[in-house]
């Protein structure tokens, strides 16, 4: 009776020694460590440098819009509504996603006639014409394929626009002279205009990275300077095409733009060819009515002007981009003896 009591204690302590052998060999859970979210560096403001020259366009001239130079600076995207009321979109799509973005503008533009060696110049002949202004525009993206873009410019148009003495000095430059007419350029006046566009982005993908789009646009401007509405088409070919909406240029033109929106790269390079074109009934181009307010040179515009724009883009993340853009217009006014051509070249760079 003794024996078998002293197997069942021994048999009692292995037992209990096992079950603390087992829980201490069992898995010990692991602590739980709250996960940081993932941080993406704010996105930074953009500078857009445009140059159009008629000399950049094959067989280069000296003539008519003869040459504009542009400056832009974009921001980051602006958070809360700020002026949400001003674009349609906000009302016809009110529960979609909307980026905004504002854009400070600088920028010069100079006319001249065909024959700068005439003097007094030929009065049926585009007139000698500066433009000098600055603004600010406002960009409101929708669902992330259709932008809204506001624009006012103020400046001035006349002498004080400094055409004459920009153009002298680029002709100095190339050794040669500065015509004398532009004594007879438009006189000074304070120059407005506000315009709008909208733009619709419509892609297809067709095969691998690549892809085509269609982008349809409408708009306007009023004012003393430009008063006119328009309508065009651009199509593209390439990789990485919803980063933007087509190479930015200078009013009146297909009206690309400067916006840029990294968050829709895949992958680090992109690049499209584009051709486009734009129809404008027009009402007003101080450059050819002339003066609002007193007498100067004038000629009789055409009402509808077309342009046909084809070129490629080219960009590496949003650290730069390069666009390069050839231009045809068709005649602006009566008398003029062929059709406008121009070529431009866009650099985009980001701050760091």
């Amino acid at each position: 009776m003794g024996n078998l009591r002293q197997l069942v204690l021994i048999a009692l302590v292995l037992l209990g020694c096992r079950g603390a052998l087992a829980a201490d060999l069992s898995p010990v859970p692991e602590p739980r460590v709250a996960l940081e979210p993932v941080r993406v560096a704010p996105e930074s403001g953009r500078f857009t440098l445009i140059e159009e020259n008629d000399a950049l366009a094959p067989s280069p001239t000296d003539r008519w819009y003869t040459q504009g130079f542009q400056l832009s600076y974009l921001s980051a995207p602006v958070a809360g509504p700020t002026l949400d009321w001003l674009f349609p979109t906000t009302f016809t799509n009110p529960s979609s996603p909307r980026t905004r973005k504002w854009e400070f503008v600088f920028g010069q533009s100079i006319f001249t006639p065909e024959n700068t060696k005439l003097i007094p110049p030929d009065p049926l002949d585009r007139p000698y014409a500066g433009w000098l202004y600055a603004g600010l525009g406002w960009y409101q993206q929708t669902n992330r394929n259709t932008l809204d873009h506001l624009e006012l410019l103020l400046g001035v148009v006349g002498p004080d626009a400094l055409a004459k003495q920009v153009q002298g000095g680029f002709h100095d430059l190339l050794g040669q002279k500065t015509s004398a007419a532009w004594a007879f350029q438009l006189k000074n006046e304070p120059g407005i205009m506000l315009s709008y566009d909208h733009k619709w982005r419509i892609g297809m993908p067709v095969g691998g990275s690549f892809s085509i789009d269609a982008i349809p646009e409408f708009g306007g401007s009023v004012g003393n300077v430009f008063t006119y509405g328009q309508l065009g088409m651009m199509v593209r070919f390439g990789q990485n095409l919803n980063a933007d909406y087509g190479p930015a240029r200078i009013r009146p033109a297909l009206s690309g733009t400067t916006w840029f929106d990294r968050s829709q790269l895949d992958g680090p390079f992109g690049w499209y060819i584009f051709a486009g074109v734009q129809g404008r009934a027009i009402a007003r181009n101080i450059f050819l009515d002339g003066n609002s307010f007193v007498t100067s040179a004038s000629v009789s515009k055409r009402p509808l002007v077309g342009d046909v724009s084809a070129g490629a883009s080219f960009f590496w993340l949003d650290f730069a981009k390069l666009d390069l853009v050839f231009t045809w217009r068709s005649d602006e006014f009566v008398g003029q003896s062929q059709p406008s051509r121009f070529g431009g070249i866009n650099l985009s760079f980001r701050l760091p």
